[in-house]
């Protein structure tokens, strides 16, 4: 949890695929591995208590569409996509694109290109 989403209580679930990741994670494979630890002791790992806080997001509305952005929360995505979770649990914060710009810079108009099929 950040100081920016510490008061959100409302909580969503998003597909892991339709989060990017624009900045290469530097990983703790001990603390991947506590994470893996900490989802495979919950009771129900898909209900909304499955011992991880959510990782906060970053969400533009653009040409109709929403398009997701996590920037930090590293160790969570990995442990949640190790154990082939679907869906993360994460606290969505909006944000212009001209915000989104302060994280990436120039590189912004990359950010919202569909990959290649």
């Amino acid at each position: 949890m950040s100081i920016q989403t510490s008061n959100m209580n409302r909580i969503a679930f998003l597909p892991l695929s339709s989060i990017r990741r624009p900045i290469v994670p530097v990983l703790d494979e001990d603390k991947i591995s506590r994470m893996i630890e900490t989802l495979a002791q919950a009771a129900d790992p898909d209900a909304a208590d499955d011992g991880l806080p959510p990782i906060d997001v970053l969400r533009v509305r653009k040409h109709g569409k929403d398009w997701y952005f996590g920037f930090g929360g590293c160790h969570r995505f990995q442990a949640y996509e190790r154990t082939g979770k679907q869906t993360v649990k994460c606290k969505v914060v909006p944000v212009t694109e001209s915000m989104l710009k302060m994280y990436v810079g120039g590189s912004v108009d990359e950010m919202f290109k569909e990959p290649a099929q």
